[in-house]
């Protein structure tokens, strides 16, 4: 053998050896990541949102440090013991409302008190579900148990969902109020978050483009968390508070419809109105208190168009439907936070993959600008 075939062989055993050592090492990052996201995977949807709360809530953090004097720990308190007051006590009294609306649904279904009132005849007359619809309602109204009978065992699985949601109220409350303290505690080395956040897109993205896309994705959740998410959420705790007060039924409920009606851009009226009416129809209110309830409901489902100009909801340059989806797909996922965390999160992933699109295409312009001869 000459030495040229030699030094050709073991070079050869040199390649295959580095690449079996990429390999291993490969696989031994892989099986840390995985072990590392078992982990921290029961509290990964707790983390994101903590983390969505703690940019979109920094400028006012920012405010109040400034107002006493640059404490960051102080006026992180500050702004979790207001968010406690003002978000999670209102949303745990309409939470817990709604799950006494369930629970007393289903009660009343298994010990056939539930009355329903026989369907009116225009239904029939609506394309497509119609008659179908009208049929099912008419039977409900008349003998509900048979009714119930002949769809088990769809209306039993529907009822175990149910009450599975009702459980996981209060772990989700939970987790919005630990999501509050942890975003505090984020706010508080905020600078030291941003200049990682910083390093961790320039890491990805190339030095030239990390800042851009760290801005992008800042303006992103602020956007979304202020101004659709948090918009429809103010005004989903506002209709529900005053539809308690009013005793109007399933309160919870229909402050839930408002929370998703606000995130899809559709007015709250379409749920507001009809309780007004229904205050006025049931003869249950006297003259001046079915007014005092009238004006609250009206302008509380009215709320979002004081509110959309104050929290910048007007900015938000992510398309409705994919914070819909987002929405959606969240609280499919992972419960009520998982709706918040879902629409924020498709909303900014939407966002870096069209900023990401556009930079290409800027630079295959350019570029065909330079090659083009002058």
């Amino acid at each position: 053998m000459s030495l040229h075939d030699r030094t050709d062989t073991d070079s050869g055993q040199l390649d295959k050896a580095g690449l079996l050592d990429v390999l291993i090492r490969a696989g031994l990052i892989l099986a840390l990541a995985m072990l590392c996201y078992q982990v921290f995977a029961p509290f990964l949807t707790l983390m994101v949102w903590a983390l969505i709360l703690a940019v979109a809530l920094y400028p006012l953090h920012q405010y109040l440090a400034a107002k006493i004097g640059g404490k960051q720990g102080l006026a992180a308190t500050i702004v979790v013991l207001l968010g406690v007051t003002l978000i999670v006590v209102p949303t745990a009294v309409l939470m817990s409302s709604l799950g006494d609306s369930v629970h007393q649904l289903i009660n009343d279904v298994q010990e056939n008190t539930l009355e329903i009132p026989a369907p009116p005849d225009a239904v029939a007359t609506w394309p497509v579900i119609g008659e179908k619809l009208h049929a099912i309602w008419s039977a409900a109204a008349t003998d509900l148990p048979a009714l119930i009978q002949r769809l088990q065992p769809k209306i039993g699985n529907l009822a175990k969902s149910a009450l599975g949601f009702v459980a996981g109220i209060g772990a989700g409350l939970l987790q919005f109020l630990a999501a509050f303290i942890v975003a505090g505690i984020i706010m508080a080395f905020g600078k030291a978050g941003s200049r990682a956040s910083l390093a961790i897109f320039e890491r990805f993205a190339g030095a030239a483009r990390g800042a851009e896309f760290t801005k992008l994705s800042t303006a992103t959740i602020r956007a979304v968390a202020q101004g659709v998410i948090g918009v429809a959420f103010i005004q989903a705790i506002l209709v529900g508070l005053f539809m308690l007060l009013a005793g109007i039924p399933f309160a919870g409920v229909l402050a839930l419809i408002v929370l998703v009606l606000g995130i899809a851009q559709v007015p709250a009226l379409i749920v507001t109105l009809p309780a007004i009416g229904y205050i006025w129809w049931s003869g249950d209110y006297g003259t001046f208190e079915a007014i005092i309830y009238t004006v609250l409901l009206f302008v509380s489902g009215m709320a979002d168009n004081v509110l959309k100009p104050l929290m910048l909801g007007r900015g938000v340059d992510a398309p409705m439907p994919i914070i819909l989806l987002g929405a959606l797909g969240g609280m499919a996922a992972a419960g009520i936070l998982g709706m918040f965390v879902g629409a924020t999160l498709l909303a900014v992933g939407y966002q870096i993959f069209m900023g990401w699109v556009a930079a290409r295409g800027e630079a295959e312009a350019s570029k065909q600008r330079q090659d083009k001869p002058t």
